[in-house]
């Protein structure tokens, strides 16, 4: 697990960098996207949680912890959740899904589908319900020492 974590760390860098972040943020970019990753992991190996389950309370974390982020570093939530959340996307879903379709294989491929559009689905119910929290959870309060 480890080691899925540190590939979801460096995955979300290189995304980072292809979406032209600045380079400033490559790290608290990938400490938003492993995050994510390890508890995605934890959630759907070590307990009862579904996939599209652990995909949920993934993204909760990846939104809160982009959120925090902006504030902290002052800069728009889409520089660390359009990276953040590359590791939970459900691309293998997807490829899976036209693979079956074009290898005549139906069954699987509904299968894979409806997967990967439930987890699509968590990822933006989840993106959603946080955006809803009110802004001040996230403010710094005056006063308060900066970094």
């Amino acid at each position: 697990m480890i080691g899925q974590m540190i590939a979801a760390v460096l995955g979300t860098i290189a995304f980072s960098v292809l979406f032209g972040v600045p380079r400033q943020y490559y790290t608290y970019c990938g400490m938003v996207g492993g995050a994510g990753w390890c508890l995605y992991s934890v959630l759907a190996s070590y307990t009862p949680c579904t996939t599209t389950e652990a995909t949920l309370f993934a993204t909760f974390l990846v939104v809160l912890l982009s959120r925090f982020l902006a504030v902290w570093e002052k800069c728009p939530v889409t520089v660390f959740l359009t990276t953040g959340i590359f590791p939970l996307v459900p691309g293998a879903g997807i490829y899976w899904t036209a693979y079956y379709l074009v290898t005549d294989r139906p069954a699987e491929a509904a299968d894979n589908g409806f997967a990967a559009m439930k987890a699509a689905f968590a990822i933006v119910l989840g993106i959603v319900l946080v955006f809803e929290a009110p802004d001040r959870i996230f403010k710094r309060k005056k006063g308060r020492l900066s970094h």
